[in-house]
């Protein structure tokens, strides 16, 4: 009888057949257990998360609206500085070109009263004196001069206050644009959902970028920019207010002085008219005597060429008559008469060649101060002419030549601060 084959391997027994029935059963089961405890967590979890997860995003919804409106009140205080900035450099631009109009004004007056002293440098003679005119002119000069300094110290001094409230609006700028970025990035995080299509993981997102600060230090930037500004312009305002009180000064000191000199002119001006019509008086008087003199030198002549003449007649009938012959040699009443005649002609002749010498040299000295006082006269004539050239150039000067020219509108601050519009980057 052949047998059946037997199939190779482990054959178990009834009770190990059992035993792993009930370790798979009871495996089953306790993976079951498992399962349910890890379910249960598990929901618990999902409930605590869910409710975490939506409470952590509001409550940093909630902080980036704080944030956001911590960042824009920031922002409006930046932006209100940077306005009154703006203003203040406008202000003390227009100012500095006020200053510098005086500035440029003063060129004139200084011009005028050279060329009044150089004119005055053409006097000749006793007519070149140092007078009150010249004293009042170098004093106008000297005045002018120190105006002008004190004038382009007030311009250099606003031109370096334009740079330190431009870089103070250079900064406010660039903080404004720093807090405009970080409003723009703030608001899209604000924005974001879980539905985003933006969104996404990123590499080590908790790490502390370079550069952060911290709040304090955020507040602190900002109110120390604010606080430089509001310095700035302090100052600023300090400037405009000495600028116009310095133009001011110095324009009354100036329409004083041009009034004290052209006053000294005027005087001076009536002395030498006043001198010269009292030497023309004189040289009139003078041509006159001197027409007289020569008149009574001419009588003088006449005389003396009469008397002479009456001399000889009266030498030659005395000379004649020593010739009578004998007894008629005779020293006779005519004798006599004869010889009183020629004593008394030979004595008249004298005091009249006399007076005629007297009368000649009195004649050669009054032509000789004639001769003076026409060349004073002229000199006096010159220096008056001088004089009225002088009040004419003076007339160049009126009390606006000395004033700024104050502008209808404001001008762009191109001139100071290279910027024509000066405009805030967030409106």
């Amino acid at each position: 009888m052949s047998t059946l084959p037997v199939k190779p391997g482990l054959r178990h027994s009834v009770s190990e057949w059992s035993n792993n029935n009930q370790q798979l059963s009871a495996t089953a089961q306790h993976e079951r257990h498992v399962s349910h405890e890890i379910r249960q967590e598990g929901r618990t979890l999902r409930n605590d998360t869910s409710s975490k997860t939506i409470w952590d995003e509001s409550d940093n919804c909630g902080r980036l609206s704080d944030r956001i409106w911590d960042v824009a009140r920031s922002k409006e205080a930046l932006e209100a500085v940077a306005q009154e900035v703006d203003k203040e450099m406008e202000a003390l631009t227009l100012s500095k070109e006020q200053t510098e109009q005086a500035l440029a004004a003063t060129a004139v007056p200084l011009e005028v009263s050279v060329e009044c002293l150089t004119l005055r440098e053409g006097r000749r003679g006793y007519e070149l004196v140092s007078d009150p005119v010249e004293e009042q002119l170098r004093k106008e000069v000297e005045l002018i001069e120190r105006v002008q300094q004190l004038l382009q110290q007030h311009i250099d001094k606003a031109f370096e206050q334009l740079c330190i409230l431009q870089e103070a609006r250079h900064q406010l700028t660039f903080d404004l644009q720093n807090k405009e970025e970080a409003l723009d990035i703030d608001m899209t995080c604000l924005s974001l959902t879980v539905e985003s299509p933006q969104i996404s993981l990123k590499t080590n997102p908790t790490r502390i970028p370079t550069g952060s600060s911290t709040p304090q230090e955020w507040a602190q930037f900002s109110q120390y920019n604010v606080a430089r500004a509001q310095e700035a312009m302090q100052v600023s305002q300090q400037i405009r207010e000495d600028m116009s009180l310095t133009r001011a000064q110095l324009q009354n000191e100036l329409e004083t002085q041009r009034c004290a000199t052209e006053f000294a002119l005027r005087k001076r001006t009536h002395h030498e008219d006043r001198a010269r019509d009292e030497l023309e008086w004189q040289r009139e008087n003078t041509e006159d005597e001197m027409t007289e003199m020569e008149n009574d030198i001419r009588g003088l002549d006449e005389d003396l060429r009469v008397k002479t003449a009456s001399l000889k007649l009266a030498h030659t009938r005395l000379e004649n008559r020593t010739k009578r012959p004998g007894m008629d040699l005779c020293r006779d009443e005519v004798q006599r008469g004869l010889v009183d005649e020629v004593n008394q002609l030979e004595a008249t002749i004298k005091a009249l060649r006399q007076k005629l010498s007297e009368a000649q040299h009195s004649l050669q000295k009054m032509q000789l101060h004639h001769a003076r006082m026409l060349q004073d006269l002229s000199r006096k004539q010159e220096a008056l002419s001088l004089e009225q050239r002088s009040m004419t150039t003076r007339g160049r000067l009126t009390p606006a030549a000395y004033t700024e020219k104050t502008p209808a509108a404001l001008v762009p601050l191109t001139n100071s601060s290279g910027r024509s519009n000066l405009q805030l980057l967030a409106q």
